[in-house]
């Protein structure tokens, strides 16, 4: 692949989200009354476009059938600017879609997922994307196919450097084994339970854990702890950061635009702090709207945010 400008490479699902939410009092078995709403989703998907909103120049390969739903994810990821182009388009395939009904109060009573396409992605189509894989500064995974990421980490190791966000504690399990292949890992509490062995209590056993990760030569590590932020460690700089005083409206997307933020932070060649300050102004702002993609989300937004934040830092002795 001929570039000559530095990008960061994302892999992963892209789905389609049909969401019914209805009016009041819903009633199984009939039909409720309500608003129906469409969106792209998808954990890569979304990181792709949050990079691309902040400028950072990404390549996104995921799966999509050639329906309306995939040929609409194309264009839209036209007009966002991340590219789409190296995606593997499968004839006659449905795109991954999720479609939920949600009663008055907005809980989930029902959902159907069609996710079966993933299990095209074939370790011949990764070879044909070799060159764009082993120029990519970083790549940035996920977990949804255990195995197509072993196979990606074992065969391009030492090319580009890995970005790893687990999604759930149930796919951290599939993939524990292949962390020591990571640059940089992104669990939640209880992901980083699961991939360390150990139970995370307190601030004591978060640095047992991040020693752990060090140890098997990660070189960033970083921990969401929901309310009470950020753990992180790169060997050198250990601690904790949260942002303080921050407005909860729906907390969908959060993680996916922490990541998009840590890749900013990688590409402007940012502090540790900076990097993790940028990427939690992000979540901020993601947090802070309906929406899982905030409509505004942009550099300046994002600054503006780093700026007026009211921060908590914890600093741990080495």
């Amino acid at each position: 692949m001929e570039n000559n400008q530095m990008y960061t490479l994302v892999f992963g699902v892209s789905v389609f989200d049909i969401c019914g939410f209805t009016d009041s009092n819903y009633r199984c078995n009939d039909s409720n009354p309500g608003k129906v709403r469409t969106s792209f989703g998808g954990v890569c998907r979304n990181i792709a476009e949050c990079m691309s909103r902040v400028g950072v120049n990404t390549q996104f390969i995921s799966i999509l059938g050639d329906d309306e739903a995939g040929k609409a994810m194309l264009e839209h990821s036209k007009q966002m600017n991340y590219d789409m182009s190296n995606s593997l388009i499968i004839e006659g395939g449905h795109t991954p879609t999720y479609m939920a009904v949600l009663d008055e109060h907005g809980e989930m009573v029902s959902a159907v997922v069609d996710m079966k396409i993933i299990d095209k992605f074939t370790t011949e189509f990764i070879d044909s994307k070799a060159d764009i894989i082993r120029n990519a500064e970083y790549m940035i995974l996920d977990s949804d196919r255990p195995d197509i990421v072993e196979y990606i980490l074992k065969n391009f190791s030492g090319n580009t450097k890995f970005i790893l966000d687990p999604v759930s504690a149930a796919k951290a399990k599939e993939i524990k084994h292949l962390i020591k292949y990571f640059h940089t890992i992104k669990p939640n509490r209880y992901e980083a339970e699961i991939m360390c062995g150990m139970k995370i209590k307190n601030d004591e056993d978060l640095r047992k854990a991040g020693r752990y990760f060090i140890d098997l030569g990660i070189e960033n590590v970083f921990i969401t702890l929901d309310e009470d932020g950020i753990y992180y460690n790169n060997g050198v700089e250990e601690g904790k950061i949260k942002a303080n005083d921050v407005k909860v409206v729906n907390v969908t997307g959060a993680g996916d635009s922490f990541v998009a933020g840590i890749a900013y932070g990688y590409a402007n060649k940012c502090s540790l702090i900076d990097t993790l300050k940028f990427a939690i102004s992000m979540s901020t702002i993601t947090i802070s709207t309906e929406e899982t993609i905030h409509p505004e989300m942009g550099t300046d937004l994002v600054k503006s945010y780093v700026n007026n934040i009211n921060w908590s830092e914890v600093k741990f002795d080495k």
